[in-house]
């Protein structure tokens, strides 16, 4: 009797904390559909790791398949050592007409992402209790229920409705409590919501 007294005020604490943690005035901000994210959408900017296809009109032999450096950087031929990352295609290609002027005259140059990572502080990051935690490149109007489907899904020991989404707004960090057991098991497409660009979601082991 002892040993299930014991138990039994155990288990009594560990429910007082939960409810503390997420209710009433202690509770996470709830992420929740449109209003948590900018409708106005982000512009994709290459990262460290992007796979580039530079094509220089008219001269097939400075057209190439590149591989952004892991410092941002890129080489192409006649064109060393220019920045990448933080670019968009089109500046990045601007940028590179500049410098073949020295060589070329005229010079047309098109930039495609044909493998797309984005910049670290841009990817979404799934830490914890994921089939497959992992850093992910944003998508445009990407959800939380395609994340999850893109870690492949909640583990067995996961509690997804203690999950919480860190977001860092005008550098301040803000969390919000998401319920990935009721999307993900269940189909409540009310617990879906847009990510941004660098939200980091964490999803915690469940204690029972």
């Amino acid at each position: 009797m002892r040993l299930r007294d014991k138990l039994v005020r155990q288990f009594s604490i560990i429910s007082i904390i939960t409810a503390l943690l997420f209710s009433g005035g202690c509770a996470l901000n709830e992420l929740k559909g449109e209003a948590s994210h900018n409708t106005s959408g982000p512009t994709y900017r290459i990262g460290p790791g992007d796979a580039l296809h530079v094509f220089v009109w008219g001269n097939k032999e400075l057209s190439m398949d590149v591989t952004v450096r892991p410092d941002g950087f890129l080489t192409t031929p006649l064109i060393e050592d220019v920045r990448a990352s933080g670019k968009t295609p089109t500046e990045l290609a601007r940028e590179m007409e500049s410098k073949l002027t020295r060589y070329i005259k005229n010079p047309k140059i098109t930039v495609t992402v044909t493998r797309f990572l984005g910049r670290y502080a841009e990817q979404v990051r799934v830490l914890g209790e994921a089939v497959k935690p992992q850093a992910l490149p944003y998508k445009e109007s990407m959800s939380l229920l395609d994340v999850i489907i893109a870690v492949g899904g909640l583990s067995e020991i996961a509690s997804g409705n203690n999950a919480k989404l860190i977001r860092t707004i005008n550098g301040k960090k803000t969390e919000y409590q998401l319920r990935l057991g009721d999307l993900y098991e269940d189909g409540d497409m009310t617990a879906n919501a847009k990510v941004l660009p660098g939200d980091i979601i964490v999803i915690p082991e469940s204690w029972f």
